[in-house]
């Protein structure tokens, strides 16, 4: 790729950043650091949503190369190529359609780098004027944090910048595609906290309340379950995704007509392989698939139980009961798209709803578990707050 057109490339994302940075630098309020961190948030929601769109209209090979389109900046400067490959083979990955859904996925991965790169520098640039005012002793306008998080985010995004590149040059490798969508969810929970954590809003529990604290202590292990079988949910939904395996089983709640369908897991779990093959290179048998889904089925029932438990045990705890609530619609909601992509055959709308879903599931429990966390952070100078002094005597 050129110098010239790898330069309008950068220019486009910073474009594409343009935009919502200037909606935070001309809003009203004085944090808008805090205003920023969401943003990203949203952002990269957005930017998932998106991506599974990507996926599920097969046009992650749109481009073939990286990070350009033919080694041009845009489709439009690589019309000429795109025209030849569709002509070629008109059902084939390259269409206009194709090329310019994959390009605008990564213009706003690109703005969205460009919008943590002001993060950090605003983090670090905060943090040092911090520091200096507390050498002079001069007042500062509540806590501030470090840049730890945020630079962890910048270097994460560079990851995950990676790994779409190795998606495009390694011909939507299964493995690497899962891995992409779970580096973009992580980054999401990253994007999330960052921004719970900037909120002055949240009300802590009443620190003279033990039974409130009690509660919150009991509801930690379990916030942090429901990150793990999400997680691992996550992987599953990805890998059905990525090895084309929604409509491996046509019916529910059977598959095929059986319980327990016949099933090839070796072959279906064979993680460094090429998309549809075997490791020793053959196609990959119907059974594989099979197991892929039925798997994925299956575990979601565990993730349904264990969210919704973990919800009704915060339902009652002040400053939770939202979230909690919430957490229950969108894991019903999430069953239901998931069981309409089988009886509806595969719709693109209800697919990307499910994605979707997914998303608001991660964006749901990390701030469930950093509610968690703060208030339990912040009930202890609470109670020392309100701890009277004791009495002089003379």
């Amino acid at each position: 790729m050129q110098v010239s057109n790898f330069v309008l490339l950068a220019l486009t994302g910073f474009l594409a950043a343009s935009v919502p940075l200037a909606l935070v630098w001309t809003a009203t309020g004085v944090n808008k650091y805090r205003k920023l961190a969401w943003v990203i948030a949203f952002i990269t929601f957005d930017l998932i949503v998106f991506g599974g769109f990507t996926r599920l209209t097969d046009s992650g090979l749109g481009c073939p190369d990286w990070p350009g389109c033919y080694g041009e900046a845009n489709p439009f400067l690589a019309h000429t190529h795109i025209a030849a490959a569709e002509a070629l083979m008109p059902t084939g990955p390259v269409t206009k359609m194709k090329a310019w859904i994959e390009m605008i996925h990564r213009f706003l991965a690109m703005g969205i780098g460009f919008l943590i790169i002001v993060l950090v520098a605003a983090s670090w640039r905060q943090w040092a004027r911090a520091r200096k005012g507390r050498a002079a002793h001069l007042p500062t306008h509540g806590p501030i944090h470090g840049p730890g998080l945020p630079t962890l985010l910048l270097l994460w995004v560079c990851v995950q910048g990676a790994f779409g590149a190795w998606t495009v040059t390694l011909k939507l490798q299964p493995v690497i595609v899962t891995l992409h969508l779970l580096f973009g969810m992580t980054m999401l929970a990253m994007a999330v906290w960052l921004g719970g954590r900037e909120d002055k809003l949240l009300a802590p529990p009443a620190a003279a309340d033990p039974r409130a604290l009690q509660a919150l202590r009991r509801l930690r292990p379990l916030a942090w379950l429901s990150g793990a079988v999400l997680l691992v949910q996550l992987a599953l939904g990805g890998w059905v995704s990525t090895n084309y395996a929604t409509l491996a089983c046509n019916d529910f709640p059977l598959c095929n007509g059986q319980l327990v369908p016949e099933m090839d897991f070796k072959h279906g779990f064979t993680l460094w392989r090429e998309l549809g093959k075997t490791a020793a290179g053959h196609y990959i048998p119907f059974a594989a698939l099979t197991a892929i889904h039925w798997v994925h089925r299956n575990f979601a029932a565990v993730v349904v139980l264990v969210l919704c438990f973990t919800a009704w045990r915060a339902w009652r705890i002040p400053g939770l009961h939202k979230t909690a609530r919430n957490l229950v619609l969108v894991v019903i909601a999430q069953a239901l798209t998931g069981i309409a992509t089988v009886f509806l055959n595969f719709p693109l709308v209800i697919a990307v709803l499910h994605n979707a879903g997914a998303a608001l599931l991660v964006l749901l429990v990390t701030m469930l578990n950093y509610k968690v966390q703060h208030q339990l952070d912040l009930a202890p100078r609470l109670s020392r707050r309100q701890t009277p002094a004791p009495a002089s005597h003379s």
